[in-house]
C-alpha cells in the first residue's frame, strides 16, 4: 500500500517518475549505522558522499569541471572544518541563462553517547528526495538549467551553503531560485510546509496553487510574522546563505518532533505514505518554478 501511495503521488506530477523503492532505499542507505551519523569531516561522511557521487552518475547529472567534489573550510568556534559539497547540473532545454537551485544538506551530528544519530529525517529524506527529482529532470529535461547541490557542515552553521554562494559554479546574478529540502518525511500533524513567501511576496500565489494541487496538506509560513524565534525558519537552513544575497528561496520541510536530533531518527520510524506524498510534492513544485523561472527571476529584479 505505501509504495502504491508513493506510485499514485507521482505519477499525478509525471508519468516518468523516479522509482518509489529508491527514495525509500536511499533514505535507509544514508541513515544506516555504518554511515555512522555523516558527521562533517569523518569517515562516515566520506562514505555517504561516495554513495552519493555514485547516485549521481547513475542519474546522469553533469559534474562542473572534473567531478562532482567541492572542499571547503570553514572556522567553526575552535575548529576548523572541512567539508566537500557535491554539486552538479541538469541542462536545461530552453534559452534563457536563469538557473534554479535545489539544494539538500546531507550531513548530521555523528555519534553521541556512543549512540549513532542516523539523521533520516534530518536529512537522509531531503537528500532522498533531491535525487528523486533529478531522476525525473534527468528523463525529462528542464526549461532550464538546474544545479543540484548536495551541502555539507549545515549542522554547524550552513557552511556548505555560504561556501556554495562564495564561489558559485555559475554567477550568482544567473541564479533565480533556490529550492532547499530539509526534512521531508516526519510530522506528527501530517503536514508539509513552504517557507519564502514573506519575504518574496511575489511567490505566494505560485505556493498557493502548489497548495491547491499537493498531494500533501501543504501549509505556508514559518518565515516572518507571526512566527518568532525558532519557529521562523528564514535564518533555520541553506537556503538562507542565498536570502543573505537577496536570492529567492522556497524552502520545504516540517516542523519539529520528538525524534528531532535524537538517535530515534531512523528510517524506520519515517511514514511512508507521508514520505511519499512529501517527495511528490517537491517535484510538482521544482517543476512549477522551473516553468517560471524566467518571470520569477524578473519579479524579482534579477531578470536578464
Amino acid at each position: 500500500m505505501v509504495l502504491r501511495a508513493l506510485t499514485l503521488a507521482i505519477a499525478l506530477l509525471t508519468p516518468a517518475a523516479a522509482s518509489p523503492q529508491q527514495l525509500f532505499e536511499d533514505v535507509r542507505i544514508l541513515a544506516a549505522d555504518d554511515m555512522a551519523g555523516r558527521l562533517v569531516g569523518t569517515p562516515g561522511s566520506a562514505k555517504a558522499r561516495a554513495y552519493l557521487i555514485g547516485r549521481l552518475r547513475d542519474i546522469g547529472i553533469e559534474p562542473f569541471g572534473d567531478g562532482f567534489e567541492q572542499p571547503f573550510t570553514a572556522q567553526h568556534k575552535d575548529q576548523l572544518l572541512k567539508g566537500v559539497n557535491l554539486v552538479g547540473r541538469i541542462r536545461g532545454t530552453g534559452s534563457s541563462d536563469r538557473v534554479l537551485v535545489i539544494g539538500a544538506h546531507y550531513d548530521h551530528f555523528g555519534t553521541r553517547h556512543g549512540q549513532v544519530l542516523n539523521g533520516a529525517d534530518d536529512n537522509a529524506s531531503g537528500v532522498a528526495t533531491l535525487l528523486a527529482v533529478a531522476q525525473d529532470f534527468a528523463r525529462a529535461r528542464p526549461t532550464h538549467d538546474v544545479i543540484f547541490a548536495l551541502w555539507d557542515a549545515e549542522e554547524q552553521g550552513m557552511y556548505g551553503a555560504h561556501a556554495f554562494v562564495e564561489t558559485p559554479p555559475v554567477p550568482l546574478d544567473r541564479i533565480a531560485l533556490n529550492l532547499n529540502l530539509d526534512m521531508m518525511s516526519r510530522s506528527d500533524t501530517g503536514t508539509l510546509w513552504i517557507a519564502g513567501a514573506h519575504h518574496y511576496p511575489f511567490l505566494r500565489a505560485r505556493f498557493e496553487r502548489l497548495v491547491r494541487d499537493a498531494p500533501v496538506m501543504l501549509k505556508i509560513g514559518h518565515d516572518g510574522p507571526p512566527w518568532k524565534g525558532s519557529d521562523d525558519w528564514t535564518a533555520g537552513s541553506d537556503h538562507y546563505a542565498f536570502h543573505r544575497r537577496g536570492i529567492p528561496f522556497a524552502y520545504l520541510g516540517v516542523e519539529d518532533y520528538p525524534d528531532y536530533h535524537q538517535p530515534s531518527d531512523d528510517f524506520d520510524a519515517i511514514p511512508r505514505d507521508f514520505f511519499a506524498r512529501s517527495a511528490a510534492t517537491a517535484l510538482l513544485a521544482a517543476r512549477l518554478f522551473d516553468r517560471e523561472l524566467a518571470a520569477i527571476a524578473t519579479e524579482a529584479g534579477r531578470g536578464e
